[in-house]
């Protein structure tokens, strides 16, 4: 099930487990995973694009080893705000993930993190060659980062 709100996906979630965060690229998938306490995002890796099927699987696979129970997909607007081709594509995948998951989707803004991710790896002083390698699992932790901490938030809230 797609959920566009991160409320009504919050209130989906079981207890204890992970989220996984991605970020679409037409040539990559950056991979990022949370701890069970849903507090903290951390980089897992970067699938290189082929078709959708072994895409899918791979992402599969990532979920079924670690007790994942929802996913949070970056979603690629443009700068103001209107949805463009990119975005459309990840809608697009996130439909047909969802034909063969039961997990819930939704969906977080996307513009900047990888201009973020690019700047935590230029003052962590990494080589080009390193931050190619790793720019697009870093910029899916920024997008799984901004979710938790939204959900967090959310749970404070339904606790006052």
């Amino acid at each position: 099930m797609i959920y566009e709100d991160v409320e009504t996906f919050a209130s989906t979630l079981q207890q204890g487990r992970a989220l996984i965060g991605l970020d679409l690229g037409t040539k990559t998938i950056g991979v990022a995973v949370s701890d069970g306490l849903l507090s903290v995002a951390s980089p897992l890796e970067t699938i290189k694009r082929t078709k959708y099927t072994a895409d899918a699987a791979r992402l599969s696979e990532i979920i079924a080893g670690r007790e994942i129970c929802g996913i949070v997909l970056g979603l690629p607007f443009n700068m103001d705000g209107s949805e463009g081709p990119r975005c459309q594509s990840t809608r697009a995948f996130a439909r047909n993930f969802a034909r063969q998951s039961e997990l819930p989707i939704t969906y977080w803004d996307e513009r900047l993190s990888t201009v973020a991710a690019e700047r935590a790896l230029l003052e962590a002083d990494a080589s080009r060659k390193r931050r190619a390698e790793v720019i697009d699992n870093i910029a899916a932790a920024y997008i799984l980062q901004g979710a938790l901490d939204r959900l967090s938030h959310i749970k404070r809230e339904a606790t006052l």
